[in-house]
Order: structure tokens, then sequence, then C-alpha cells
């Protein structure tokens, strides 16, 4: 389940289209965020990855935590 903070995090970086790394299962993945919806009463979160392209659809209540990330 994921924080007030972390949902801040999210939703911050789909306004400004800034990658997250989304932790599930002990995994961690850089994504581009593109928009958050409900599936089947469940939230979940459209992605890009960065490098390749490919979409994915990840359910919130599947990750361990949401982090920002940056580069210089």
């Amino acid at each position: 389940m994921l924080s007030p903070s972390q949902y801040d995090i999210l939703e911050r970086a789909i306004v400004q289209s800034r990658r997250v790394a989304i932790l599930r299962n002990g995994t961690e993945l850089v994504v581009l965020p593109l928009r958050l919806r409900i599936v089947t009463g469940r939230e979940a979160l459209d992605a890009r990855h960065p490098s390749t392209g490919d979409r994915l659809t990840v359910f919130l209540d599947d990750l361990d935590g949401v982090e920002s990330v940056s580069f210089r």
C-alpha cells in the first residue's frame, strides 16, 4: 500500500513527465508514469518503459513503494 507522500510523488511525476522507480516483489523498475485509472475496482498505473517504449499496467495495491528518480 502506498503512503500519501508516495501518491504525491506519483501524481507529480505524471504531471511533470518525470521518471519514477516502482518497487514490487523486491524488484525495482524505472518507468515513465502516464496516468492513473480504475480497472475492475482497483487503482492501476499506466506507464511506459523509458528505454524500450513498452507500455505496462501495474496495480497500485501490488506495489511495495514508489520513489522519485532524478537525473543530473
